[in-house]
């Protein structure tokens, strides 16, 4: 297994170099050299979710040095898991519900991110690096608080989190700003999730950035899903809930299912592309939207166009309008062609918007659809779930459940769908309160007045967060991330504590 860009150029890198690097020279993603890796589902049936990942993860990660089993067995167990397994179905009613939140941050990026500090590790290890990796990573919420979590105290590696300060939750803010850790730093940015991550990837192109690296013996990397540390350990999943729908006798081995998938950055959505790629059967992948709904328009015109109003809305991860994954996507549907993706990418850059071909939208359409939920629909549907089915959810996962009954209503498809759902509800309890119940509180009473209400569990990662002390209050303007980096990597003082 070979990485190379999706810009076309440089040299193909085995998996661990493409791990450490996180980011191509070119700017550019890495993806498979090529998509021939095909899994037998008959040799899958019946495995554990630890097991199943080893399986897939030796495909991807091939010939690197990097001791899978190892990493596995460290990131899928019961001391980052609140269950006896990482994943769990859940249904109500005609809906099949995905839980990926049950790890140590209550959401679903808990699921790669406790494995990737192990394969940066056995990556560094196996390359013979002699340098301290420095992580950048920006967040729309989520995944700040799981990078932390999965890095802290990791010998070897400091990480630091842009988030944009008024474009997350209360409850996520808090989640990152009281980070406990000797290597984590946490930064909060004037704009919102674009200008903080536009930010971080001017930072990895900054030659002023790389030479400090380089004069104080630092590389930077990346724990966003632009990294395939972060993207194909998503893959797993995929079939783990195939796989438990054949044990369940909801289907048989050989059936196509759909899945539906609440979107923000496209990185969740495209592990499900390449699942399909490896042989998974998937009919449909359901990309669903909040009221920024750029995604929405891309699948169902080719056109993407970002020169629109950001929203802030009560499904912060959603509130994203350059999706940085769709760039891989790109470069398969084009046949691999790294000058066209490249074209296309400046073409987003410069003019805020670009076309696809007729055959690739011909693909795209075969392959996805794409629809969006308002604020007053992802409202309505957590408050339906809840009164049909005793299910509580969170705004992200309602957005992706109101859009599957779109999908159903507009193909008449009955083909059964996995719906993700990417977050505890109390990870967003002052939204989901108020829809149920029409009560208005600020986030953390509003966990107890939920719990109060509903007698759900609150997640063991939110028990007590009003209580954490705020550690990190720094912000700054995306203009002035990279002196911040380099603050950093040259070991001044940087973060108000």
């Amino acid at each position: 297994m070979y990485y190379v860009s999706t810009r076309g150029k440089g040299e193909a890198f085995n998996p661990a170099q493409a791990l450490i690097k996180g980011i191509a020279d070119d700017k550019g993603l890495y993806v498979p050299q090529n998509l021939n890796i095909k899994f037998n589902l008959s040799n899958l049936i019946n495995k554990e979710y630890a097991d199943l990942a080893q399986i897939i993860l030796n495909e991807y990660f091939a010939d690197s040095g990097i001791d899978i089993n190892k990493c596995v067995q460290n990131a899928y167990n019961t001391v980052n898991f609140y269950t006896d397994v990482p994943v769990k179905i859940s249904y109500a009613q005609d809906k099949i519900f995905l839980e990926l939140f049950h790890g140590k941050t209550a959401a679903f990026k808990d699921m790669a991110l406790s494995i990737l500090p192990h394969l940066m590790k056995e990556a560094v290890k196996s390359q013979k690096v002699d340098k301290k990796i420095i992580i950048l990573t920006a967040t729309s919420g989520d995944t700040g608080k799981s990078a932390l979590e999965a890095f802290k105290d990791i010998e070897g590696i400091d990480i630091i989190v842009f988030y944009p300060r008024d474009g997350v939750s209360a409850v996520q803010k808090r989640h990152m700003q009281s980070q406990e850790g000797k290597n984590v730093y946490v930064i909060g940015i004037e704009g919102n999730f674009d200008d903080a991550q536009t930010a971080v990837k001017t930072a990895f192109d900054s030659k002023e950035v790389k030479n400090s690296a380089q004069e104080n013996n630092k590389m930077l990397s990346s724990a966003n899903s632009i990294n395939i540390g972060r993207l194909f350990p998503q893959t797993v999943y995929y079939w783990y809930a195939y796989i438990q729908l054949i044990k369940e006798n909801k289907i048989k081995a050989g059936d196509k299912i759909n899945f539906c998938v609440p979107t923000g950055n496209f990185g969740n959505i495209l592990a499900g592309y390449y699942a399909k790629c490896a042989g998974l059967p998937v009919g449909k992948f359901i990309c669903a939207s909040n009221e920024n709904n750029v995604l929405t328009d891309f699948i169902n015109k080719g056109i993407y166009n970002k020169n629109r109003t950001f929203k802030k809305t009560i499904s912060p991860s959603m509130d994203i309008l350059i999706s940085s994954n769709l760039e891989r996507l790109i470069y398969h549907l084009s046949d691999n062609d790294g000058s066209y993706t490249k074209e296309l990418m400046e073409e987003l850059k410069t003019n805020g918007h670009y076309s696809i071909m007729q055959e690739m939208k011909e693909k795209l359409e075969d392959l996805f659809f794409g629809g969006y939920a308002s604020e007053e629909h992802i409202k309505e549907t957590i408050s339906s779930v809840y009164k049909n089915n005793n299910y509580v959810i969170d705004p992200h996962t309602a957005a992706a459940a109101y859009v599957y009954e779109q999908y159903k209503k507009e193909s008449g498809d009955d083909t059964p769908c996995v719906i993700l759902s990417t977050a505890n509800a109390y990870k967003f309890a002052d939204s989901v309160l108020e829809a149920i119940f029409n009560k208005k509180e600020e986030s953390f009473k509003a966990i107890d007045e939920l719990h109060k209400l509903t007698n759900v569990p609150i997640h063991p990662a939110l028990a007590g967060i009003a209580e954490k002390e705020i550690i990190y209050k720094t912000v700054c303007k995306p203009d002035e991330i990279c002196n911040k980096v380099m603050n950093i990597l040259e070991e001044k003082d940087i973060c108000s504590k």
